[in-house]
């Protein structure tokens, strides 16, 4: 009879958020898979859960070869719980590989859900939450790093990032530059632990006092969205591209219709257009 594989969200600070299920889930569990054993081990005495010598280490180095062992045990019909060290695995944290040998195995697959540093974020920015982006860590440097800044400051949905305390200055700096430094944002660290802060200002604001505070913990950064900006293209500008396409051999009516593609107008206003300037 095969097992199953349950995927336990772990508090992000307040070990009393762990829900009665997930203590019910790592209870059951024949064997407890997680990101670094010695973390686990004092959430499960915290809780009250012997170890009873079923933990298992499965971290981003060793993934590949453990979720072969452990998904072989699953199909022996072991249970195997899958933690981290706080929050929702994969969630910008190991366990996408455990989880889809296990899809591709035909394991049953469960999610006990529960604390959330993106969610607990987003909610406490205040900005509307029926749509956001989640970026994780961003590259550190390079094109990848200015292309990500790029996304973010046209994104018109909030986005939340987390970002390390060595680096959260020149990040914060980096998006103030990149999405203007009037844009509102959040910056949480903390979350749900003794010495929560949570900071709304501008990025402007948040570059400035970033640069002289000494960073402490794991930050959330929530980047409120960006105000859509409404491109007017000029007549001259779209019958300089019809003429670009007509040199090309296109019909006045094909290149009408390329332009209003280009350009994202009507064709009907490109196509009046072109035909009254070649009237002329």
């Amino acid at each position: 009879m095969s097992g199953s594989l349950i995927v336990v969200a772990t508090p992000i600070g307040n070990l009393g958020d762990l829900s009665p299920r997930a203590v019910e889930a790592l209870a059951g569990a024949d064997v407890i898979a997680c990101e670094d054993t010695r973390r686990t081990r004092g959430l499960l005495t915290h809780s009250g859960i012997a170890a009873a010598g079923r933990l298992v280490s499965v971290h981003a180095h060793n993934e590949d070869e453990r979720a072969e062992r452990l998904v072989a045990r699953m199909l022996d019909g072991e249970r195997v719980a899958y933690v981290t060290d706080a929050g929702t695995p994969m969630v910008s944290d190991p366990g996408a590989r455990l989880v889809q040998a296990a899809v591709l195995a035909g394991v049953n697959i469960e999610v006990v859900p529960g604390p959330s540093a993106v969610l607990a974020a987003l909610v406490l920015s205040g900005f509307p939450a029926d749509r956001f982006a989640f970026e994780g860590f961003i590259p550190r440097r390079g094109k990848e790093r200015a292309a990500r800044l790029s996304s973010i400051a046209q994104d018109l949905r909030p986005t939340v990032l987390y970002e390390a305390p060595n680096r959260v200055a020149a990040t914060l700096a980096d998006l103030a530059e990149a999405c203007g430094p009037e844009r509102a944002c959040c910056v949480a660290r903390e979350l749900t632990k003794m010495h929560e802060e949570v900071k709304r200002l501008s990025l402007g604001d948040a570059a400035a006092w970033m640069a002289v505070t000494e960073p402490r913990g794991e930050y959330v950064i929530v980047v409120g969205p960006g105000v859509e900006v409404e491109v007017v293209i000029d007549d001259a500008t779209l019958l300089s591209a019809v003429s670009a396409e007509m040199a090309s051999g296109a019909s006045l009516r094909d290149a009408s219709a390329s332009v209003a593609e280009m350009h994202a107008v009507p064709k009907r206003r490109v196509y009046e257009l072109a035909l009254a300037a070649q009237r002329k």
